[in-house]
């Protein structure tokens, strides 16, 4: 399954990314921008679709929240079945971002709102400080998720509350991707009648 993740520089989409992952590059803390995209593959832990637990083949496309690298979305967007945006509550007045990678992502692709999460990632040193942006009406319907990976403090509770959310939003989205290939392979038979 191709994964887009999204969101403005420096909001955490490839600390999550990596994390989930379960990649270890780049992980000196010293910030490197994405150049482009970075595609990161891995098997998800078992995930309950059409009532029976499986594993998937997950791709995660990390794209660079720079926007000089608009004219390269389509050719990332090209098959994708889900997408996660992250941001940082550090980051403020994000909605325009958010409304132009919503349409480039999610409604060019004709994707539904259960095949997109939102993940506000805070860093262990701003936990308790920002504030949460406002997105647009269009996410009103987007899961959203805090997250949190490199608190010591918490015993790693973070990251593992990151990854059930991941694999609870894996599962909406493996069923949703299922119910459409349903709906089109019924089509398909119904045409040919």
């Amino acid at each position: 399954v191709k994964i887009i993740v999204v969101g403005p520089c420096q909001s955490g989409k490839t600390v999550i990314s990596n994390f989930l992952a379960e990649a270890t590059e780049n992980s000196s803390g010293k910030y490197q921008p994405t150049q482009g995209v970075r595609i990161l593959e891995f098997e998800s832990g078992p995930v309950l679709v059409k009532g029976r637990q499986s594993r998937t083949a997950v791709e995660l496309w990390d794209c660079s929240g720079d926007q000089k690298y608009e004219l390269c979305w389509p050719a990332f967007s090209k098959d994708a079945q889900g997408v996660v945006f992250v941001y940082s509550p550090a980051h403020k007045n994000i909605y325009r971002e958010f409304d132009l990678w919503h349409s480039h992502f999610v409604q060019s692709q004709g994707l539904k709102d259960a095949q997109c999460v939102v993940f506000c990632h805070r860093k262990s040193s701003a936990s308790g400080e920002g504030h949460v942006s406002q997105l647009s009406p269009q996410f009103s319907r987007i899961n959203w998720v805090s997250t949190i990976i490199d608190d010591h403090d918490d015993g790693g509770k973070g990251g593992e509350q990151l990854k059930q959310e991941f694999s609870k939003f894996l599962e909406r989205l493996l069923n949703a991707v299922n119910e459409r290939h349903d709906q089109e392979e019924l089509s398909i038979i119904g045409h040919e009648r």
